[in-house]
């Protein structure tokens, strides 16, 4: 394998994921796969595929080289958003590739309708706009103008959505923004529809929108976390499990508590050399950790080159023979030190896992979250691209 670490992605838990989101969102809903980041670190060529294979059929990328990759990666005649960065230069392959992208100024809009006129093909835009997060989108004072540009250009252009994006929808501290933002696109698209302008779809809802309030699913949602079973927050979470549970969810151990998503991905290495240590020895670089005891440690070929981070130094923990084992001292760049003392059998070869299960127990990308006060999706997207990654049934 040449490689220090693999990464196992489960089909049977993607298609539940993909399963349960689908239904919950209904039939009149499409379902836009959101694979930015290399698919939240799970790898683009394989995720997508996966999804096309359980019929998904739309993707959203972030910018114009994801948006190629994926392109690349399709096996069916998937359409590719792209929500973020394109430059005017790559507009051109865009629209020859029918490869729709959001318009949010008008220069990008302007160059759009340009290239459309000139190779005699209607680019394929969704028009962003500005509710209250401040970052891309048209405002009010544009609106008008936009409107009247693209029904001045109506042949050369094809309107496929109205989109906006919520600042925070995962947290309750946001709720009154997100729903001061609601109203807002509300009143815009209220505009475009008296303008007569025609378009495809209204999409607003990416996983936390979707998930906590369902006024923002309309007929096309993005989704990118939970499909590849993950929470958004933890907020979002016990959210949902107080839906679940009703009147009757008061905290109460026996309740059966059921998570509908499943984890699709795994990440795991093997012990590279074991070694006996005395007591009151420092380990590893500096004096970050001493032994009180002799201690069996257990080298581990992942560091924070590997996506495993130096904040997690005397916090981690990995699971090797079912059990876990505490990462001691400061993790390196290639390699970590784990305290197998208590752990019987571990020798060299052993199998570590990261993230992932390891018969009943089981170390969730949630755990180095909060561990480290990172998100899961910052966790996820820092996995090295030639981290190799199989599909297992």
């Amino acid at each position: 394998m040449y490689q220090s670490c693999y990464i196992e992605l489960s089909r049977k838990a993607f298609q539940n994921n993909l399963d349960y989101l689908r239904d919950r969102f209904g039939p009149d809903t499409l379902f836009s796969s959101v694979i930015k980041g290399n698919a939240y670190g799970h790898g683009i060529n394989h995720i997508l595929p996966m999804a096309e294979s359980f019929g998904v059929r739309h993707f959203s990328v972030f910018s114009a080289d994801e948006a190629l990759a994926a392109f690349n990666a399709r096996t069916k005649e998937s359409e590719i958003m792209i929500m973020g960065m394109i430059d005017n230069s790559e507009l051109e392959w865009a629209i020859e590739n029918e490869i729709s992208f959001y318009v949010f100024e008008q220069d990008r809009l302007k160059t759009a309708i340009d290239i459309a006129i000139k190779h005699k093909k209607r680019a394929r835009i969704h028009l962003e706009l500005e509710t209250g997060m401040f970052r891309t989108g048209f405002g009010r004072d544009e609106l008008e103008e936009v409107i009247a540009f693209l029904k001045e250009n109506s042949e050369h252009v094809i309107v496929e959505g109205i989109c906006t994006h919520y600042a925070g929808a995962e947290s309750v501290s946001n709720y009154l923004r997100v729903k001061n933002q609601m109203k807002e696109y509300a009143w815009k698209l209220r505009r475009i529809r008296q303008s007569k302008l025609e378009f495809r779809f209204c999409h607003t809802a990416c996983s936390a929108a979707a998930l906590r309030y369902p006024r923002t699913i309309m007929n096309m949602v993005r989704i990118g976390i939970a499909q590849y079973g993950f929470w958004p927050t933890r907020e979002t979470y016990m959210h949902d499990l107080s839906e679940q549970m009703g009147d009757g969810f008061n905290g109460d151990s026996d309740a059966k508590i059921h998570d509908p998503l499943k984890r699709v991905i795994s990440w795991k290495s093997k012990v590279m050399s074991t070694k006996s240590v005395p007591p009151n020895r420092f380990i590893g670089y500096g004096t970050a950790f001493l032994t009180n005891q002799q201690t069996k440690i257990a080298t581990v070929p992942i560091g924070y080159s590997h996506g495993f981070t130096r904040d997690l130094s005397n916090l981690g923990r990995v699971l090797i023979n079912g059990q876990r084992a505490s990462v001691i001292g400061v993790v390196n760049m290639n390699m970590m030190i784990v305290d197998v003392t208590s752990i019987e059998g571990v020798e060299k070869g052993s199998p570590v896992t990261i993230i992932g299960n390891d018969g009943d127990t089981e170390l969730t990308v949630g755990s180095f979250s909060e561990l480290t006060n990172r998100l899961n999706y910052e966790t996820l997207t820092r996995l090295p691209r030639d981290i190799p990654r199989f599909i297992k049934e």
